[in-house]
Formats: structure tokens, sequence, C-alpha cells
């Protein structure tokens, strides 16, 4: 299996779990608990505990996060490939309600800092990866270094184009081979790129159609993939590259699952996509994303972030067939 390579940030998460989201001036009472997280991490884990060999460059601090990503890479097999930096490292504060909600504030730290030099400084890590992943937590240049990298070497990039009040840029995107927004970060790329307004809201109900004709405007070169919470994931191909699919575009429903907390899962679908098309490339595109979509829902089942996500069998074992 070829390699999965991911760029992005590590944060240590800070969580809160409390009965309702807290409202401007409130002070409310709740659970408190930290561990690992940051979009990169939590796609690295992801695709480690898929089943893939996982690569993961990133910055960090010398200081107890920085030391707490190195322990954590290592105990799951992650080749970490980290730059030194002199902020500390990245931290989330997350707060949980009753249904699995959050509401994330980030301070970047040590995510800020990585350099697209870094990303770059070894193009023989590249050579043979499956799928490069990358988020947009850290500086653009970085990443746009890291989807160069994997264009350059033949392997599939997939660009996860979140947080959704993060710069994309169209460059990011022509780099893209695949993108996999939700809801908020694609109507957010629709008003950039577009210059079309839909409400996050109103992009599970669109028609097929409709919903294909807005993804082809977005990226008409490649595949995009949108995830709809608990609605599931909508799927659209460029015509002349449908990925052994029968259909151009097509859904995939959710899982029936016990959800108690949502953080990561979007993280937790694209590490375990990420993987899938790693694991084999030559299979039909709805098999990954349908593998994908069963990993994110078992670790809704899970508390945190990174810690939540589930291992290739126990996805294998839970959904059979």
């Amino acid at each position: 299996m070829n390699p999965v390579i991911v760029v992005g940030s590590f944060n240590v998460d800070h969580v809160w779990r409390c009965a309702e989201l807290p409202a401007v001036g409130a002070t409310i009472a709740g659970q408190y608990a930290t561990g690992p997280g940051g979009k990169g991490f939590n796609q690295a884990v992801a695709a480690a505990r898929a089943g893939a060999p996982t690569a993961f460059v990133c910055a960090l601090g010398d200081d107890p996060g920085g030391a707490l990503a190195r322990g954590l890479a290592a105990a799951d097999g992650i080749d970490l490939r980290a730059e030194a930096s002199d902020q500390p490292t990245g931290t989330a504060g997350i707060y949980v309600d009753a249904r699995g909600l959050n509401s994330i504030v980030i301070g970047a730290g040590a995510n800020g800092t990585l350099s697209a030099a870094h990303v770059a400084a070894d193009p023989a890590l590249f050579a043979g990866a499956g799928v490069v992943l990358a988020q947009l937590e850290s500086p653009v240049e970085a990443i746009e270094a890291a989807l160069t990298a994997g264009r350059e070497a033949g392997a599939t990039t997939l660009l996860n184009p979140a947080p959704a009040n993060a710069s994309t840029s169209i460059g990011l995107l022509r780099l893209a081979d695949l993108i996999s927004p939700n809801e908020t970060e694609f109507a957010a790329l629709l008003v950039r790129h577009v210059g079309e307004r839909l409400e996050p809201d109103a992009v599970a109900a669109l028609d097929g159609a409709s919903l294909h004709g807005l993804c082809r405007k977005l990226l008409p070169h490649g595949t995009v993939v949108v995830t709809l919470g608990s609605v599931g994931v909508f799927v659209s191909h460029a015509d002349e590259q449908t990925r052994g699919d029968a259909q151009a575009y097509y859904r995939i429903g959710a899982e029936s699952v016990a959800a108690s907390d949502t953080t990561g899962a979007g993280d937790a679908f694209n590490g375990a996509l990420a993987a899938a098309l790693a694991r084999a490339p030559q299979e039909p595109f709805v098999a990954h994303v349908r593998y994908a979509n069963r990993f994110a829902a078992l670790s809704t089942e899970r508390p945190g972030a990174a810690a939540a996500m589930p291992r290739h069998a126990e996805v294998l074992e839970r959904f059979p067939g």
C-alpha cells in the first residue's frame, strides 16, 4: 500500500461538555477534559488507524504539547515530520452540547509557522505517496507546497477546505484532485469562487442535478465530496473522470449510530477516505466513500477528536459487507 501524507495542524484540545452551548455573556457549568486534536493530526490518526502507512508534516512548539504530539504519533505508528517553532504548540477550546453539537475556538500558535520550505524539504517523502491530504489550519504557502509535491509525485491530492473561514485560493483548488467540504465550507467556497450565494442549511435539500452543477462550477476538473452530517454524503465527479463509478453524481445516506460527540467526525471521514484510496486505488470511488462514511459515523460514538478515531477492524466488524 502506498502511504498517506497528511500536512496540517496539531492542537491540544480543551473540551467542555455542557447541556447547551454557551450564549454571549453567559456563564454555565460543564465537564472538562483535554486531549490531542487539530485537523491535521486528527486526519493523520484516522488514516493510520484505517490501515494506511501515514506520515504527518506539521510544526510544534518546544513545550508539553509538542511532546504530547510526538508521543502520540509514535504510539499510532505515524511518521512525524515536525518543524521546530518558537511559538507554543497549537490549542483549541471546544464546547460540546448534549446533542453532540460543538463550537470551537483555535489558537494557531506553532501551526501558523509551518513553512513551505519544511514541507518540501524531503522530496523522497512524497515520491511513493498514494494520497496527499491537507486542510486550512496551516499557512496557504505550506499547503500549496504539499499539494504541488503530491501532484509532481503522481499522488492523489485531497484538500479538505476547512475551516470555512480560512482562505482558499483558486491556485489551491487547481492543485486538488478532490475536495471535501461540509455544507458550511461548500457555501463559503461558492460565494468566494463562483459568486453564488447559498445558505449552508439549504445545501442538503438541493436536488442532485442542481448540487452537481454547483460542484462542477466550483471544481471543473476534479471530484467534490460534500459531507452533509446526519444526512450523509454527496459525490460529484467531472464527466471525464468518474473514478470507476457508474454515475457522475450520487448520494450516500448516513449510517445509523448513537452519536454523542461530532467533534472530529469530518476529520475521521477525510483520513479514512485517504486511507481507502491509498489501500485500493483501483476500486470504484463509491466504495471508498462508503468506508469513510462508516468510519466517521463510528467515531461520533466516542468522546474527543483524535482519540475517538476507530480502527479498521472495528469498522469492518460494526458494518460488515
